[in-house]
């Protein structure tokens, strides 16, 4: 085929409707759109009914067909296409959106764009929300800008504004994925990409409605084959859209029955009443017939009576439970005659105001081929004026080896493929390892596990992220991101045990860790901490734990002091508490010194605390039949001084810290230092007169 030029970019538009398959090329200059071809080939057999898919593959033979007889006069092969789906199952939600600017901020088209894709995404989730129970998938496949809000007020175009915030009401409308992906295979078939995808009555209202008419309240009913599309406006904006399953098809199957005839026959039957008094037909018993126009309309009378009753109950609820100000009728199935009447009398309106739209809403559409211009021309070269609208379309690309198909929104990212076929959120980024719980004086604590490695994404092959952009038929490949280690944790990682316990042994200022106690047992530092331990940190030592600590041994006779008094070795410490040991045998003396001054008390003949005799009477006896011994005075040198003892008959050394100012209760040293003679002496050693001591604290 010879290649031609043009002045603009070819748009290919199909409506693939239940009866016909209809072709439009064209391209847009100025405000006009130049049709250049256009062909409408009918199915050869049902395969789609009520507006959805049945045979795919007779649909993509025949979009095939069209696509053929439209290259040859575009004079170039058509490798991409526009194309809208019924509204069969159609389900809408309508959503609130805002952004806010940092500051006063002249909106960009960008920013408008920007805002636009926020809604649709928000309308997706709360679809998706709304319809968690639901066994099919749903597609988002148009949408319409209800109004704009520039700083919470309503305006008409954002664009050059200075806004501290801009908002918007949307209307997203949705169908199950089995409607859309028999579109898309029919037309995979026939050779074909689709560039646009949108619903038949956004398409039909972009040349239906205008948008200088849509300030006021009127319903689009474009009457197809299997299905009666509706959309609202109002207020300068698209309100609402909506769908009734019933259209031509229903007229057709009654005339089929009426004059037993096929369908094919049926469907030549019903045009002819529109425009002859007599039709002629042959039945399938191979005879000839004749039926009037008159007839038709009676026998069609009661469908079209429904159908008229169904699109105004549609169209009030849709516009809140009222009537509309006018009807525009676009489509095959509303041209049967009496329709448009029976429609202003549901709704309550003057017939006038329910009128065909066709040629009168072409002015700015030139046709290079000789075309009628009715109503049936409104849907196809609608599909091809909302590619400039919007580019709202699905592409396919490869995600682990599967096919899968994504709304595309014109900035697709790795992650929202993800997203598409539930892969795991947490298969992308790094995992973290099982955490660690335990209490601390109880208290829960935690250690969090360690990051695993991210998961690794290429894209065609190419190192990528969740974030880098995705393009139809892109390869992605992802693997799962991995677990770090396990959460672990010693003892002496906690801060509790950092901090130290400070107390003074033999006057000497001593740091110590605490001990922790773990399920009851002490523990190291270097003890690892388990899932579930209960951990309770200690705030003080024993004394024998401080003497483990210092790494000391000491005679087992020693005395222990802590804050002065008597201790042993699980006599507790707390925070600047003193410990005193001695290295002589001092607890012997302090106890001699101790018990001498109780005997003194007491008196050695009394009785002991348990109710037996101190000393049985043999001893006593003994006791008196012994001679007595006299006192003595002896006279020694302590410390340089002269002291005299007295009132015993015999001494021994520790008799001596009865004469002299010692205070054995309130140590000033390590240890104590005696000496007899100029050696060491022990405590029980004999005393005579003129023995030379001493006796001090040795620092």
């Amino acid at each position: 085929m010879d290649s031609k030029r043009y002045a603009g970019q070819l748009v290919f538009g199909l409506d693939i409707g239940t009866r016909s398959i209809v072709g439009t090329v064209g391209y847009k200059t100025g405000n006009q759109f130049v049709v250049i071809a256009h062909r409408v080939k009918e199915h050869d057999t049902r395969s789609m009914l009520d507006g959805q898919i049945h045979d795919i593959h007779r649909v993509g033979e025949t979009i095939a067909d069209v696509k053929s007889q439209l290259e040859s006069v575009v004079g170039r092969p058509l490798s991409e296409v526009c194309i809208a789906a019924a509204g069969r199952v159609l389900r809408t939600v309508t959503t609130h959106v805002e952004y806010p600017f940092t500051g006063d901020q002249e909106v960009r088209q960008e920013d408008i764009y920007g805002l636009i894709s926020a809604g649709i995404e928000q309308a997706y989730q709360e679809f998706i929300e709304q319809n968690e129970e639901s066994d099919f998938k749903f597609y988002c496949v148009g949408y319409s800008v209800v109004r704009y809000y520039l700083n919470g007020y309503l305006m008409g175009n954002l664009e050059g504004h200075k806004a501290r915030t801009i908002g918007l009401d949307l209307i997203a409308t949705f169908l199950p994925d089995d409607v859309v992906d028999g579109l898309y295979k029919a037309v995979e078939i026939a050779g074909l990409s689709v560039s646009s995808l949108t619903l038949e009555p956004i398409a039909a209202i972009q040349l239906a409605i205008p948008e200088r008419f849509r300030m006021l309240n009127i319903a689009l009913l474009d009457v197809g084959a299997g299905t009666s599309d509706i959309s609202i406006t109002n207020d300068g904006c698209i309100l609402a859209y909506g769908m009734i399953p019933i259209a031509g098809d229903v007229l057709t199957e009654s005339i089929a029955r009426h004059c037993l005839v096929d369908f094919a026959t049926a469907e030549q039957i019903k045009r002819d009443a529109g425009e002859m008094e007599m039709i002629s037909y042959t039945d399938v018993m191979l005879l000839p017939q004749t039926v009037s126009s008159k007839e038709i309309k009676e026998v069609t009378a009661p469908i079209i009576d429904e159908m008229a009753t169904q699109a105004a109950e549609k169209i009030k609820e849709l516009n809140g439970d009222k009537a509309v100000s006018a009807v525009f009728v676009v489509g095959g199935g509303g041209k049967m005659p009496g329709y448009t009447e029976a429609v202003a009398e549901k709704l309550g309106i003057a017939k006038e105001r329910v009128a065909l739209r066709g040629e009168e809403v072409m002015q700015q559409i030139v046709f290079e081929e000789d075309v009628k211009k009715d109503s049936v021309l409104v849907t196809p070269i609608g599909i091809c004026l909302n590619f400039y609208e919007q580019s709202n379309n699905f592409i396919f690309v490869s995600f682990n080896g599967s096919r899968i198909k994504i709304y595309d929104n014109n900035r697709l990212s790795v992650g929202d493929a993800a997203l598409q076929v539930q892969f795991p959120n947490d298969g992308l980024f790094p995992k973290r390892g099982k955490a660690l719980n335990f209490t601390v004086n109880g208290k829960h604590r935690m250690a969090r596990g360690q990051l695993g490695e991210a998961a690794v994404i290429t894209v065609n092959g190419e190192m990528a992220d969740i974030y880098t952009p995705i393009h139809a038929n892109d390869v992605i490949k992802v693997v799962e991101s991995t677990a770090g280690e396990e959460g672990h944790l010693m003892l002496s990682a906690l801060p509790e045990t950092s901090e130290s316990l400070s107390i003074y042994v033999n006057e000497k200022r001593v740091i110590v860790p605490r001990f922790a106690s773990v399920n009851g047992s002490l523990q190291s530092n270097y003890y690892e901490i388990q899932e579930g331990d209960e951990i309770t940190i200690l705030n003080y030592y024993t004394v024998g734990q401080i003497i483990e600590f210092m790494d000391v041994v000491l005679d087992p006779h020693m005395n222990l002091y802590v804050n002065n008094r008597l201790a042993d070795r699980e006599t507790p410490v707390y925070e600047n508490f003193s410990v005193l040991w001695t290295l002589e045998t001092l607890p012997t003396a302090l106890d001699l010194w101790q018990e001498k001054e109780t005997d003194t008390d007491n008196g050695e003949s009394e009785e002991r605390g348990d109710g037996q005799s101190g000393m049985d009477e043999q001893a006593k006896a003994a006791e008196k039949s012994a001679p007595e011994k006299k006192e003595i005075t002896i006279e020694l040198m302590v410390n340089g001084k002269p002291i005299a003892l007295n009132g015993k008959n015999e001494y021994i050394y520790v008799d001596v810290f009865e004469a002299i100012d010692f205070d054995l209760s309130r140590p000033r040293g390590k240890s104590i230092v005696t000496t007899l003679n100029g050696r060491s002496a022990q405590y029980m050693e004999p005393l005579h007169s003129g023995d030379v001591l001493e006796v001090y604290w040795r620092s």
